[in-house]
């Protein structure tokens, strides 16, 4: 039978599904695998199904062997994925996309409410048990109703936002290689117009450091920055010389660039709202996630074209 082998757990429902077209390994490391041990790990596989801290690289596909035919990222995005080198070898990237839109922009939207509503410092305040009463200057945040969002990609993910921010009454503007008509504007306009910015575009190398000291400069300076999407698309250094200088009121971050590190001065600000790279992390979307990825190996691995696939 051929080996699928699974860098790390998966729901259940994907591995019975894997099951049915081969052997399956699971890494039985509940931590992200080290190159060698990854490299290793995937020794006669014929199938890798990978995270997202995975390196899914020639390097891999030369440790598998000639037998690898697909390997399928549990993720959209595959900055993590070195496409070219693998389709020169014959092998098939997939991906998950359309499975997590909702999930993910409703964690966007609950950091933006948190960052904006200061809802994180109100709860740190309750749980230290300092005395506290109602009055009306009392941890003031900023309204959302005629503010303008600005969305930095405008995909799947992006609009899911938007329609968040519209049932809030905000203004969209976005973004991003795509003119989808209404509300396009250039990057330098969107951050000059923006109350709040927040970013769905993929890491590439443009995308790097797309938010750096020039970009936070030109943003408004009660303007708020919400990262749902990769982390090295933000300077972390340089956001928190902007939140030091009061150059934006705050941010909202899922995703780190040196993940799973954060940079330091950003842990201690009552004005910077963080959370564990918890985008797609429901139930059922994180499931369909990982049974998207055991359809497209199911489907290699019968010699079909898969689901989603990722081209070089």
């Amino acid at each position: 039978m051929a080996k699928i082998a699974v860098t790390r757990w998966i729901p259940d429902d994907a591995v019975k599904l894997l099951a049915e077209a081969g052997d399956v390994m699971v890494s039985p490391a509940d931590r992200p695998l080290a190159p060698d041990e990854l490299r290793e790990f995937v020794s006669g596989a014929s199938a890798v199904v990978g995270m997202l801290h995975d390196r899914l690289d020639g390097a891999l596909a030369d440790a598998a062997g000639p037998g690898l035919k697909v390997v399928a990222n549990v993720a959209v995005g595959y900055d993590n994925v070195d496409v070219p080198a693998l389709a020169e070898r014959g092998i098939v990237v997939t991906n998950t996309p359309g499975v997590l839109a909702d999930a993910t922009a409703d964690l966007a939207f609950g950091l933006l409410l948190a960052v904006t509503r200061r809802i994180g410092e109100g709860e740190r305040l309750l749980r230290s048990r300092t005395p506290w009463s109602f009055h009306l200057g009392f941890l003031l945040g900023s309204g959302l109703q005629g503010k303008t969002l600005g969305i930095v990609g405008l995909g799947q993910i992006g609009r899911a936002m938007a329609k968040r921010a519209e049932a809030f009454g905000m203004e969209i503007v976005y973004s991003g290689r795509t003119n989808r008509g209404a509300g396009h504007v250039s990057f330098e306009e969107l951050l000059a117009r923006s109350d709040v910015v927040s970013l769905h575009c993929p890491l590439t190398p443009e995308t790097r450091h797309l938010i750096d000291a020039a970009a936070l400069r030109a943003m408004k300076p009660g303007a708020y920055l919400v990262n749902t999407t990769r982390g090295p698309v933000v300077d972390e250094a340089a956001l928190a010389d902007a939140l030091e200088a009061g150059e934006i009121a705050g941010a909202a971050l899922d995703v780190f660039e040196k993940e799973p590190e954060v940079e330091p001065r950003l842990l201690g600000r009552e004005d910077v709202v963080l959370s564990p790279h918890l985008g797609s992390a429901t139930v059922e979307t994180r499931t369909a996630m990982a049974v998207l990825a055991a359809r497209n190996v199911v489907e290699v691995l019968d010699g079909r074209a898969p689901l989603t696939e990722v081209k070089p």
